[in-house]
């Protein structure tokens, strides 16, 4: 037998083969563990980058307190041009405000600025015939909607089906309306996936028209309240009850022309009227009788904030005619009888005025400046107290990212002025339904601080 002996250069060169395969080994695990802490600290940039958005987001919501408090006075809606909305530096995050749009235009990027609640419907005052006429409503989802308020104990649906029982109080959220018999996303929501007021590429016009369909979240709330007081908490002038030398010395005070021949016909209306007392039904009432009067808009408007037609603390569910969009106003209107045409010819011819005439919506008497004071939809209106040119709720859509674009987070703050400070009603977490900036902040801001 021959005793075969491996030569020294063979077992160098199986040693060889096993070192490289040794080092090629500890490269690997090198390289693996590079590699995971390549993401580990990408992920630990994204979630500085993240706390940096929730920190810009609380110092946002500072920021719109400090707006409403030095712009929010009396009622009056901050003009886009006395804050900052689009991307506000807090450290090295920036912070946004989506708000809306409400001249009836197809755009196609985001506004950005505060939200008025009061150029919405109010879910607990509303009746059945006004909800009805809004866009894609139907009228017994309008019916379930006061069903489910209702508080007669009385509901004519099965939600045990559904796994829970009627609320039988006022609505506490918009959102809630998602437990309301019959809701759907589509009715809902409409098209804006996203809930920021315009199309983006991943939504879709239902219409096929390129037009946003808008759902009820665009078009009601829950929170509307008007003080029925002064900001220092002093009455307002009630002229169904005052006497006549008090309404002089208002009209006296306030700088009034006539204002002896005003006061007279002022309370000569009420107290005087053939059959006995004949109140002013509402703000606008008073305004047209005024004009009858022969009161200028001018005049009007120097008393607007002092006086009022109500004896109650607070004024729930008035729709500001100066922040409205047309389908809500229109809405109303035909939610008091008035056919479908005049009521969206008037709502556009408000919506017109009120766009090239900005200065000049200080009192509801421009509505009649507008429309004029026999117009069907004055007279309506005049039967009841719907309107108003103030608005106490507001809206911060605050969408943030931190440094260098990451960490996006997008929080819904609602704030109350009718105690004559802001407070904050309620707060929502909105980052779930992703982008909401547009391409246009993505491409502009975003893009030139991206490394």
């Amino acid at each position: 037998m021959l005793n075969v002996e491996c030569s020294p250069r063979s077992q160098s060169g199986s040693v060889l083969i096993i070192v490289m395969w040794i080092a090629i080994g500890l490269v690997s695990i090198a390289l693996y563990f590079a590699n995971s802490m390549s993401y580990e600290l990408q992920a630990s940039d994204n979630r500085v980058s993240g706390l940096a958005a929730d920190q810009a987001i609380e110092g946002a919501a500072r920021y719109v307190s400090y707006v409403l408090q030095n712009y929010a006075t009396n009622g009056a809606v901050p003009m886009t041009n006395q804050y900052a909305c689009t991307a506000v530096p807090v450290g090295d995050a920036r912070f946004w405000l989506i708000g809306r749009d409400t001249s009836g235009q197809n755009i196609t990027t985001p506004t950005f600025g505060l939200v008025d609640e009061n150029s919405k419907l109010n879910l607990n005052t509303v009746n059945t015939n006004v909800l009805s006429y809004l866009t894609n409503m139907t009228t017994d989802f309008a019916e379930d909607i006061l069903d489910w308020r209702g508080t007669n104990g009385t509901v004519s649906l099965d939600y045990a089906a559904l796994g829970y029982i009627p609320k039988n109080a006022p609505f506490e959220t918009v959102d809630e309306l998602r437990l309301v018999y019959g809701a759907t996303m589509d009715l809902l929501a409409g098209d804006d996936i996203n809930r920021n007021g315009v199309l983006d590429a991943n939504e879709t016009s239902s219409t096929g028209t390129g037009q946003m369909n808008y759902g009820l979240f665009e078009y009601t709330t829950v929170w509307t309240r008007e003080p029925n007081f002064h900001s220092d908490g002093t009455s307002l002038t009630n002229v169904n009850t005052a006497s006549q030398s008090t309404i002089q010395a208002l009209l006296t005070g306030d700088g009034v022309s006539s204002a002896t021949t005003m006061a007279r016909s002022i309370y000569r209306y009420v107290h005087n009227s053939p059959g006995g007392v004949n109140n002013y039904h509402g703000i606008l009432d008073l305004a047209v009788q005024c004009r009858n009067f022969g009161m200028a808009t001018a005049d009007f408007a120097k008393i607007y904030n002092d006086v009022t037609t109500s004896t109650n603390l607070y004024l729930r569910g008035r729709l500001n005619v100066n922040t409205a969009r047309a389908e809500v106003l229109s809405a109303l209107f035909q939610g008091l009888n008035v056919d479908q045409q005049t009521a969206d010819s008037a709502a556009q011819s408000l919506i017109t005025y009120r766009e090239q005439n900005p200065t000049s919506l200080n009192s509801i008497a421009w509505m009649i400046d507008t429309l004029g004071n026999t117009n069907q939809v004055i007279t309506a209106l005049r039967r009841g107290d719907y309107v108003t040119t103030r608005s106490y709720q507001f809206t911060a859509d605050i969408a943030a990212v931190g440094p260098f674009g990451r960490g996006y987070r997008r929080v819904k703050f609602i704030f109350d002025m009718s105690n004559g400070s802001p407070v904050i009603l309620y707060r929502q977490d909105l980052s779930r339904l992703g982008w909401a900036l547009g391409d246009q902040a993505r491409q502009t801001w975003l893009a030139q601080q991206t490394p």
